[in-house]
């Protein structure tokens, strides 16, 4: 007797196959990471990363514009919340930002 279909399973296979191409995830990953070398190393490695302070300036933007309408609610609980989740994921990125740039080293 045939099961039936499993829609994600067929969703997955299909992306991974497209993604994939039918090689390696794993090395590919590696690859992506620049853990190893590419396959075609004549291939120049396109750096697609934002700078830094484009993300923090972006998240500065986002945080000021919720805090300005919080304060002209007079919302302070909301304030506060957004006081500290506005430190808590600078701190956040600033930490990935670090690893990024370190990884680029390598």
């Amino acid at each position: 007797m045939l099961e039936p279909l499993n829609p994600r399973r067929v969703a997955f296979g299909a992306a991974k196959k497209l993604i994939f191409n039918d090689r390696d995830p794993e090395q590919m990953l590696q690859e992506l990471a620049g853990l190893r070398p590419s396959s075609n190393p004549t291939e120049p490695r396109q750096d697609m990363s934002r700078p830094r302070k484009d993300i923090l300036t972006n998240i500065d933007e986002m945080y000021r514009e919720a805090f300005e309408r919080a304060k002209a609610t007079g919302d302070e609980a909301q304030l506060v919340s957004l006081d500290f989740a506005y430190r808590r994921e600078q701190l956040y990125f600033e930490i990935l930002l670090d690893v990024r740039e370190a990884l680029e080293r390598k």
